[in-house]
C-alpha cells in the first residue's frame, strides 16, 4: 500500500516539487531537460505551463504526470514521495489521481465515446453497473449526454476532446495534466474546450495545461514559464479571461459543419 510520506506538506498543498533534475543521455552527450526546478501547486488551482520547444515544460509535465522519473530531487503528490513508488504503485498513482488530456484526443476508433470513457474503469473493482453510470455522467458533465453511442468519427474535433476529458474524469482524479489539448482545434472550439477546463476548474478539480498558445494561457489562474531547463517566471494571470464571455463575441461554428470538414 502506498503510503504519505512527508508530513511537513502544507494543508492545501496537491504538488511538491523540489530541486528537479532530469538529465537525458544521448549517445556520449548530455542532455539537462531540468536543471533544478521547485515549485508547488495547491488543490483547486488552474496552472497553465508555457516555454518554447526544448525549455523542459513537456519533460516536467512528463513527470508530474509518473510517466517519467527525475535524475535528482523530489516529487510529492498529495504527501507521497512519488520517486519512491514501484512502477506498479506508479501505474495505480495514474490510474486514481491523475487524468490526462492529449493533443490527439487517443480515442480507440472502433469504439463509442461511452466505451472510451469507461476504459479507465476497467482496470478497478467497481461493477459494470457503476462503471455505465460513472462513465454516463462523465459525459454529461462534458456536454455530450446525447452522444454516448457515437464513435470517433462521427463525432467533430472538439466532441472528440470532450470524450477525452470526460475519460480524464471518469476517476475522479486528484488533479486533470492537459498537454497542449487545444493544439488541433480550431479557434472557437479551443475556446469552448478552456471553458469546460475553467468550469470543472469552479468546481474545485486541478488543472495543469501546457500550451505554447499565449491565449490560451490567459484562461488559466496562473502561469508558469519555463526556459533552458529552469522555471524563469511564475505569476498570477492579468486579466484573467472568462472563455464563456470570449465565447460571445465568436462566430458560432456548427457541428455538423465541423464534422462534413
Amino acid at each position: 500500500m502506498i503510503q504519505q510520506t512527508v508530513p511537513t506538506i502544507q494543508n492545501g498543498q496537491l504538488i511538491v516539487v523540489e530541486h528537479l533534475v532530469k538529465i537525458y543521455r544521448l549517445g556520449e552527450v548530455d542532455v539537462h531537460a531540468l536543471r533544478g526546478v521547485s515549485v508547488s501547486i495547491d488543490r483547486g488551482e488552474f496552472v497553465a505551463i508555457m516555454g518554447a520547444s526544448g525549455s523542459g515544460k513537456s519533460t516536467f509535465m512528463n513527470i508530474l504526470g509518473c510517466l517519467d522519473t527525475s535524475t535528482k530531487g523530489k516529487y510529492f503528490l498529495e504527501g507521497i514521495d512519488v520517486g519512491s513508488l514501484t512502477r506498479d504503485e506508479l501505474a495505480m498513482i495514474r490510474n486514481k489521481k491523475i487524468g490526462f488530456v492529449f493533443q490527439g484526443f487517443n480515442l480507440l476508433s472502433r469504439t463509442s465515446a461511452l466505451e472510451n470513457v469507461e476504459l479507465p474503469l476497467l482496470y478497478s473493482t467497481v461493477s459494470n453497473n457503476e462503471r455505465y453510470q460513472r462513465a454516463v455522467e462523465a459525459l454529461k458533465r462534458v456536454g455530450l449526454e446525447g452522444r454516448l453511442h457515437h464513435y470517433p468519427n462521427q463525432l467533430s474535433g472538439g466532441q472528440q476532446q470532450r470524450v477525452a476529458i470526460a475519460r480524464a474524469l471518469v476517476n475522479d482524479p486528484s488533479i486533470i495534466l492537459a498537454d497542449e489539448p487545444t493544439g488541433n482545434l480550431d479557434s472557437r472550439t479551443s475556446v469552448e474546450v478552456m471553458e469546460i477546463f475553467q468550469q470543472l476548474n469552479d468546481q474545485g478539480i486541478t488543472v495543469v495545461l501546457v500550451t505554447h498558445e499565449p491565449d490560451i494561457a490567459q484562461f488559466a489562474k496562473r502561469q508558469i514559464v519555463f526556459r533552458d531547463g529552469k522555471i524563469r517566471s511564475d505569476k498570477p494571470t492579468p486579466q484573467r479571461k472568462r472563455a464563456a464571455e470570449v465565447l460571445k463575441d465568436l462566430p458560432v461554428i456548427d457541428d455538423e459543419e465541423e464534422e462534413a470538414a
